[in-house]
């Protein structure tokens, strides 16, 4: 019986077909670093590393945090487009880094990662978001009947009912919208398009009886009016809201009073 003989080729090790390229690229993500207790300028840093394009902005963070300099800072949680914790302006618009492919922002150049504007950026990533809170509770984010006692029976509700407010349930509060408007970016004051969006889930809900309240809270010289329409909250968020058309909604019920 023959003796078998490896091929020069095998024997020098070839890789197998499907296997000779790596899938890895190199990419340089350049981020905005601010950190207060160094400097009161923000400066821009360059990271190159590699990885894979199909992986998100997220996992380019994450790689740089754990393997290049550990005291880049940023909020994260799910990691999966539902703790709204990781939005951040990518390339100039405000998205989730979790939801964020790096080859859909065309890695060849560099990736500009920078916090979200409008408030106070306290380190790095990292911004305030008290006063995005602030006019979240006060738009009055829950449901209230007259009925102070513990209810008897469910408050039932029809599918058509319900239909009419299902866009604006979908809010993660990521402040995406807020913090891509105009309005807000020179005045703090502005509601903004998530405090809205968050009124009128309630404000066309037919279980609730505060309508009339939110909407002289929203009737305010720094609420709903404010609005000019310019649709980046529409753009922004990452739910893909109607955010617009929501605002536009309460506007028309404040004039008609019809809701």
């Amino acid at each position: 019986m023959a003796t078998p003989v490896l091929d020069k080729a095998d024997a020098a090790g070839s890789p197998e077909p499907g296997f000779a390229d790596s899938p890895y690229i190199t990419v340089t993500l350049r981020i905005r670093r601010f950190n207060p207790e160094i400097s009161a300028e923000a400066t821009w840093e360059d990271f190159q590393l590699e990885i894979d394009p199909k992986e998100r902005v997220l996992d380019a963070l994450h790689k740089i945090k754990w393997d290049l300099d550990g005291t880049l800072t940023f909020r994260r949680s799910c990691a999966h487009g539902i703790c709204g914790s990781d939005a951040m302006r990518i390339n100039g618009k405000n998205r989730l880094a979790c939801k964020t492919l790096i080859k859909d922002i065309n890695p060849e150049k560099p990736i500009t990662v920078e916090a979200i504007k409008g408030l106070t950026v306290l380190k790095d990533l990292v911004v305030d978001m008290e006063p995005f809170f602030q006019a979240y509770r006060d738009v009055m984010p829950f449901l209230i009947t007259k009925d102070t006692n513990e209810p008897t029976r469910e408050r039932l509700q029809s599918a058509e009912d319900r239909e009419r407010f299902d866009d604006t349930t979908k809010c993660i509060l990521c402040a995406a919208c807020t913090s891509s408007c105009p309005v807000f970016w020179n005045d703090g004051q502005y509601f903004g398009p998530a405090a809205i969006v968050n009124a009128h889930r309630f404000i066309f809900d037919s279980r609730d009886e505060a309508g009339e309240q939110r909407l002289e809270i929203l009737n305010d010289k720094d609420g709903v009016w404010r609005c000019r329409t310019t649709f980046n909250c529409t753009d922004a968020c990452p739910r893909g809201i109607e955010v617009t058309k929501a605002i536009a909604e309460v506007k028309r019920a404040l004039i008609t009073r019809r809701y």
